[in-house]
């Protein structure tokens, strides 16, 4: 079956003078913007500029919510008591919603970044601290993570829409996982290969893994598929480029991420 494509990036992930000022061509070649909130990058300035360029090109906002790591950029873990995770990713989530008001659009999705996303995919607390916070502020967002993880089947549970999200840029383990940074294989950095695996993704829901294995990354049936081009990538705009490109020669369009009521 077809399934709405959308191609999306972790952004807005600057602080203070550090960062990209500039993401105005990345946005351009996007659907969506995983919109960091300032856990773990982010500021006030960044979010105003970030959201304002998202609604000028119609791109959708979606929270990329973090555990409280400015220090490590959100790739380290935390042992968050589960009452406290969820305050902290509502917190997140309704700092982005006020900035996107002010930028006339609103926010219509919800993805965990680093080390959240990660340990969420097996650790049922973690997993159900950040479906419970999509919960309590809006039922109607999507939750975009992986396929088959502790965070899908406690949004399917619970009546939140997951969205099968898929990396363009990084290795894949043969469980379907994303393997370590740490490992040699962890970003692809060839564009038009980068391009064509992102293809073959959407068409088999399946990705080769660094060891030659083939693991499924989406069900048979999803509705939807986001594929993921992260900012900090090098040459992360030609990236989205070309997988923008090979997606639509493939007869895809590309789409913004909806409410789903």
């Amino acid at each position: 079956m077809s399934a709405r494509v959308h191609l999306d990036t972790d952004i807005g992930e600057g602080f203070g003078v550090w960062g990209n000022s500039d993401e105005a061509e990345l946005m351009d070649l996007v659907s969506a913007a995983n919109i960091a909130c300032g856990f773990h990058a982010g500021d006030p300035d960044i979010l105003r500029r970030t959201t304002a360029l998202a609604a000028e090109r119609g791109v959708s906002i979606g929270a990329q919510v973090s555990y409280r790591d400015l220090v490590g950029f959100g790739r380290r873990f935390i042992d968050v008591a589960r009452p406290t995770l969820v305050n902290d990713i509502v917190y997140q989530i309704g700092a982005l919603q006020a900035f996107a008001r002010i930028a006339g659009t609103e926010v219509t999705y919800v993805k965990a970044h680093g080390a959240l996303y990660n340990v969420a995919a097996d650790n049922v607390e973690q997993a159900a601290a950040i479906v419970e916070a999509v919960e309590i502020v809006d039922p109607a967002l999507p939750l975009l993570c992986q396929y088959g993880t502790e965070v899908w089947n406690r949004a399917v549970e619970r009546g939140i829409t997951p969205i099968a999200e898929v990396f363009v840029d990084r290795g894949y383990t043969s469980q379907g996982r994303l393997v370590s940074r740490q490992h040699p294989d962890a970003l692809l950095t060839d564009v038009e290969a980068a391009a064509r695996r992102a293809v073959s993704m959407v068409t088999g829901r399946e990705v080769t893994s660094v060891d030659g294995e083939r693991a499924q990354v989406a069900p048979p049936e999803a509705a939807a598929l986001a594929l993921c081009v992260h900012s900090d990538t090098p040459g992360a705009a030609g990236m989205a480029r070309a997988t923008g490109a090979a997606l639509l020669e493939n007869g895809f369009r590309l789409e913004p991420i909806g409410r789903t009521r």
